[in-house]
């Protein structure tokens, strides 16, 4: 065998492990997620007779109807079957996958949980909460946290996830404000039943609230974008080093300086906020007495940021032979 062919298989080899690497550091992810998840309900939620909201929270007002005759555990499976090919269809078929998963894996939880008392927030125990204000509080953001995980390896725990990822995917609509719009009529549902009233229903939307500010924060604040004005003598060295080294793109705006009236040119940049450390730092060893400018915007469009959303295209025309769906399929997946 040729010395070309055994670096062939080499590189071969590596590439394929490198991919089960990353496919099952993304699972474990998702484990870790759809664990928080559960125990956030299992734990804090439901033995205090909170029912925040999505259909975790419809199966927990399922529950506290029927006295504890339909755990959340069934109800949850038998409604997420209907949303999985709802899921499979619009979101592709790596997403179907994971949702099966963590759903599975969340029914599973939400039964085994309750057998260990020691997870369960009630008097005598470690995670036990006097003050019952605090505890949608810490239920929502452990719930954000997990949901945030799952999310950003592409799964769901199905429900008004689905649903959320949905009408994020078409319109720029943060997951966020879609379950606070779902959960607003779910969590009002339990005034519908008779051993609860108006305190209940605050501690859900106070559950509610919690975990839409928390998951937007997890998903969203990943994605938080910088804009960086950098004035500097030296702003070729500046603005190679961040093409080369950074791979992000800088635009140079002619300026003027009007007190020496001299011109020279101002680096625009706009990178991810988990970059800008590292660009702050390049910008001060080239260039000691940069002046910088650094401020936040809410979404950047364009190659290497989001993609334009602005709804799907419902042409009335349907023999227009410029709607190709297959095209614009592939493009939303992308």
């Amino acid at each position: 065998m040729s010395q070309n062919n055994l670096k062939h298989l080499f590189a071969k080899d590596i590439f394929t492990f490198s991919k089960l690497k990353q496919l099952v550091w993304d699972y474990f992810i998702l484990s870790f997620g759809t664990l928080l998840y559960c125990l956030a309900w299992m734990s804090f939620l439901e033995p205090n007779n909170i029912a925040g909201g999505g259909l975790t929270g419809a199966c927990t007002i399922l529950q506290f109807a029927t006295n504890g005759l339909i755990p959340i555990s069934y109800s949850f499976i038998v409604a997420n079957v209907v949303l999985l090919g709802l899921g499979s269809l619009i979101l592709g078929k790596g997403f179907g996958f994971k949702t099966i998963y963590a759903i599975l894996l969340a029914t599973v939880l939400f039964k085994i949980i309750p057998n260990f008392d020691f997870l369960i927030s009630k008097p005598g125990n470690p995670l036990y909460i006097s003050e019952k204000v605090l505890v949608p509080i810490i239920g929502g953001l452990l719930e954000a946290i997990g949901i945030g995980l799952i999310f950003n390896k592409g799964g769901s725990t199905g429900g008004t996830d689905v649903i959320a990822l949905v009408v994020n995917k078409f319109w720029p609509i943060s997951p966020g404000r879609v379950y606070l719009v779902t959960d607003l009529f779910i969590i009002a549902s339990i005034m519908l039943l008779p051993k609860y009233g108006l305190q209940d229903m605050i501690y859900g939307y106070i559950t509610m609230v919690t975990f839409s500010l928390g998951v937007d924060y997890f998903i969203m604040g990943s994605k938080s974008t910088m804009q960086v004005l950098v004035f500097s003598a030296k702003n070729h060295e500046i603005g190679d080093y961040i093409i080369h080294k950074m791979d992000r793109g800088v635009t140079a705006l002619k300026s003027v300086g009007w007190f020496t009236k001299s011109e020279n040119n101002v680096l625009l940049i706009l990178i991810r906020k988990r970059q800008l450390q590292d660009l702050v730092k390049a910008i001060k060893n080239i260039d000691n007495n940069a002046f910088v400018s650094i401020s936040q915007v809410s979404t950047v469009y364009g190659s290497g940021f989001e993609e334009m959303k602005t709804g799907i295209n419902r042409s009335s025309k349907k023999t227009d032979k410029n709607l190709d769906i297959n095209k614009t399929e592939n493009n939303l997946e992308n």
